[in-house]
């Protein structure tokens, strides 16, 4: 998943297509995943690319990966309200912030008007990775050292 979460933002960037990938972590996000398109996809490079390809019903919203699938997508988050944020972030970046000081998820961004990649995660923006760092970071927050998801926890519903 982290190779391919890679490359479809390094697609994405390249061709300034602004995009919010969403990985839920512990958060289910059900409410999230029910107000978009749902979709339950392998998450793969084409797919994530064509999510955000414009015109389309999801191209605007943010695309949510949940146990290794794409879930949904065309997803709208709550912005964030902490008036420190630089006044010059757009949407989607004050989205992945304001869903990841919600909820146990992680936030990569590409910004349409510089193809630049950022970084969210606990409401901290960490802007202009490359395709390395990025791949780094993936590694280090949702790569196969982390535990999966139980069928206990895919039970659980933190949204209610």
């Amino acid at each position: 998943m982290v190779d391919e979460l890679t490359r479809a933002v390094e697609a994405l960037a390249a061709k300034k297509m602004g995009a919010i990938i969403i990985v839920a972590r512990d958060a289910r996000l059900n409410e999230h995943v029910n107000s978009g398109i749902q979709i339950d996809a392998r998450v793969s490079t084409p797919m994530l690319v064509q999510l955000f390809t414009s015109p389309g019903p999801t191209h605007d919203g943010a695309a949510i990966i949940r146990d290794g699938r794409i879930a949904a997508a065309g997803v709208f988050l709550p912005l964030t309200q902490n008036p420190r944020i630089d006044s010059s972030l757009g949407t989607r970046h004050r989205a992945a912030i304001g869903i990841s000081e919600e909820k146990d998820a992680i936030a990569l961004v590409v910004s349409e008007e510089t193809g630049k990649i950022s970084f969210v995660e606990h409401g901290r923006l960490t802007r202009d990775l490359d395709a390395a760092m990025l791949r780094q970071v993936l590694n280090r927050h949702i790569g196969p050292t982390k535990p999966s998801a139980t069928t206990d926890d895919l039970a659980a519903d933190d949204d209610e």
